[in-house]
């Protein structure tokens, strides 16, 4: 008989530690699956609701900063709308240098279809961030034509020709204030295909969409590129003046709208697409890094906690099947495999919304690396004195922003 070998304390101890992070991470991954909103299904759409018998009024208002690259390919479809009612789009050109707005004038000559008002508001005041100046000056614009509704859309957005027809027909069927889709961002280059779909799926993770349509519910959220605004209710609350400091202003302006006891409706699109290339890794690594420390109200407590938590729930499981297949932990290796199994699982939906192929869902724990990293150095760029930016101007940090009343 061969002799009995003990097993060293110091390696007993380390290999308990990987099992019962492990475990942890699969319980956190067992929660996410069946009790965050069931956040990792994509079958929250707009419904197919009848349509009213009197079409309201909408003005379409679009904030828009040297888009003369994409313009072509968004505004056209604004034009081209089929609304039964009477639509009118205000392209707000806030302070472009290449040409943004007597491109516009040029678009809409050429096509025709929605009258277009192309129109600028100047320099922002103090306490003013990102688009909100020139969303407000195309609001202001709007109110002369007394709308229903006001259409808050991106200038990288392009829409199907009944987008605007099925955006009024769910809020007036729905009962809802605000009524805002998921543009379908694009996905063609190969960062793209990795992070682009991971950037919605982390989104729906923060904000489940099924709690956003549920009244009684405090989970608000909306997506910039597509707001459906219900006029009285922007003005019963203030909108864009109130959130006039937010550098995430879709999420402020639905929380604004819910608290003030109106309804939100959040979905994925079909046919709503963003335009805008994120050809490289800097590109979408601005896009996420430009509000991820924003998104954690620039705590730092908040920042050492969503660390802690993106490496437990997204970087435990392939470290445990690796570490654990080392160390010769069977436990280690089979819930690190199980939580990396439920987590692939929950990622599929969306790569099949984004017509990306499976296989990628195995890599989602390199990509949530990735968006660590991104939501670090949103801090550092922070903490540097950079604060906010957007179309290449930048903002004072939010807290040393001048209140005007």
């Amino acid at each position: 008989m061969g002799r009995f070998r003990p097993v060293p304390w110091g390696r007993l101890r380390s290999v308990s530690a990987l099992v019962w992070t492990a475990a942890g991470s699969l319980a956190a991954w067992l929660w996410l699956l069946l009790g965050q909103g069931f956040f990792w299904r994509t079958d929250v759409r707009l419904p197919a609701l009848r349509e009213p018998d009197r079409w309201p009024r909408v003005c379409v208002v679009v904030p828009a900063r040297d888009e003369a690259a994409v313009l072509p390919a968004s505004l056209p479809s604004l034009l081209a709308q089929e609304y039964p009612g009477r639509a009118e789009i205000f392209l707000v050109d806030d302070g472009s240098t290449d040409g943004t707005g007597e491109l516009a004038r040029e678009l809409a000559r050429r096509h025709g279809g929605l009258p277009l008002t192309v129109d600028s508001p100047g320099e922002p005041p103090a306490g003013w961030t990102g688009k909100l100046w020139a969303v407000r000056h195309g609001i202001r614009l709007a109110r002369t034509r007394a709308p229903e509704y006001l259409l808050l859309t991106d200038a990288d957005i392009a829409h199907g020709p009944d987008s605007l027809r099925r955006l009024v027909a769910a809020a007036r069927g729905g009962g809802f204030d605000v009524v805002s889709q998921m543009a379908r961002l694009r996905v063609a280059s190969r960062w793209e295909r990795l992070v682009v779909p991971a950037f919605v799926y982390f989104f729906a993770q923060l904000y489940p969409f099924r709690r956003i349509g549920k009244a009684g519910t405090r989970t608000a959220a909306a997506a910039g590129g597509c707001v459906l605004l219900r006029a009285a209710a922007a003005e019963r609350v203030r909108i864009p003046d109130a959130i006039r400091q937010a550098v995430i202003d879709d999420v402020a302006l639905a929380r604004a709208v819910k608290r003030g006891g109106g309804r939100v409706w959040l979905g994925l699109a079909d046919r709503v697409d963003s335009v805008r290339p994120y050809p490289r890794l800097h590109d979408l690594w601005r896009m996420v890094s430009r509000s991820a420390y924003a998104q954690l109200r620039h705590s730092p407590a908040l920042l050492v906690g969503t660390v802690a938590g993106l490496a437990l729930v997204y970087l435990v499981p392939p470290v445990a099947v690796v570490a654990g297949a080392a160390a010769g932990s069977a436990p280690a290796v089979a819930l690190g495999a199980a939580a990396w199994l439920v987590m692939a699982g929950t990622y599929a939906p969306m790569l099949r919304y984004y017509r990306q192929p499976l296989w990628l869902a195995p890599l989602l724990p390199f990509t949530a690396f990735l968006y660590l990293l991104m939501t670090v150095d949103s801090a550092v760029q922070r903490y540097r004195g950079r604060g906010a930016a957007w179309k290449g101007r930048t903002y004072a940090r939010p807290d040393a922003v001048p209140d005007e009343g």
